[in-house]
């Protein structure tokens, strides 16, 4: 297969900054189509949107689960890519992420993030995207994904998750299908992403994550050692992991910033159980 038998969905909202780069990065590494699903932006993301996708579709504001599936329903190619409007894929990596896919026979693939940007902050976000993600086979792949299309249309995000929507998915393929997943060694560029602001965006969707995800997993009946497993991620992925793995003198530069982004998810995390709390005393 060719970057021609493959459907890009983007969902966006207010991208303005780094949609038509985006966009321009999909056109120009060939793939079958783009469809983006934008939910209300009021930038000029949309209008750009318009001149560079082959389909425009609305987001109905559900989450992301849903946003994807909105996409993914008006997907007919082979393959379906999960890509943020923030990443620009270089003309020369979609054909490694095929043929990663196909090489080991895996339902999903993703690629590297370098961070494009200057400072403390892009360092640092650099340092724990390295020391996080590497290329090999692993149990949940995150955006940018690569998919097989039949798989996913048949089989595709829960659309009641707001944010846990790559896990779940991950994990439901693996248990019911036996599906396996990897990172292959392809990358794409984040761009506009390098800045407090973003890191406070991304830990409160990883907070809210990590809530939905526990909760699921106690309904679906987790052991207590599954539980604490869950609990404990954050802090094994965000801090203890990047330290261990990276240079020491590199780790003690970026150890801050870890401490710091991990505390923001851990906080989110629990702000999102405390409103589902009240909401619930609420409807009482």
């Amino acid at each position: 297969m060719t970057p021609e038998d493959v459907d890009a969905v983007v969902c966006t909202m207010n991208s303005i900054s780094s949609i038509e780069q985006c966009l321009m990065s999909l056109r120009e590494s060939q793939v079958g189509s783009i469809i983006v699903v934008d939910a209300h932006s009021s930038d000029g993301t949309r209008e750009i949107a318009e001149t560079l996708a082959d389909k425009v579709l609305g987001d109905p504001g559900m989450g992301l689960g849903n946003a994807r599936n909105v996409g993914i329903a008006a997907t007919t190619l082979p393959l379906v890519l999960n890509i943020g409007s923030d990443n620009v894929l270089p003309p020369d990596q979609l054909p490694a992420m095929i043929e990663a896919l196909n090489s080991e026979n895996h339902d999903g693939v993703s690629a590297r993030t370098m961070v494009v940007g200057e400072g403390y902050v892009s360092r640092c976000m650099a340092a724990w995207r390295d020391a996080r993600f590497r290329s090999g086979v692993v149990s949940v792949i995150g955006t940018p994904t690569l998919f097989r299309g039949e798989m996913l249309r048949g089989h595709p995000f829960d659309s009641s998750a707001q944010h846990s929507d790559d896990s779940e998915l991950c994990e439901r393929w693996a248990r019911q299908f036996g599906s396996t997943f990897a990172i292959s060694d392809a990358f794409v560029f984040e761009i506009g992403k390098a800045d407090w602001q973003e890191i406070r965006t991304r830990t409160r969707n990883y907070g809210v994550s990590d809530a939905e995800t526990l909760r699921r997993g106690r309904a679906a009946g987790w052991s207590t050692k599954r539980q604490v497993q869950s609990i404990a991620h954050p802090a094994k992925v965000d801090l203890l992991q990047p330290v261990v793995r990276l240079p020491k003198r590199q780790a003690l530069t970026v150890a801050p910033f870890l401490l710091t982004f991990t505390g923001l998810r851990y906080w989110h995390w629990t702000q999102a159980v405390m409103k589902r709390e009240k909401n619930f005393a609420d409807n009482q």
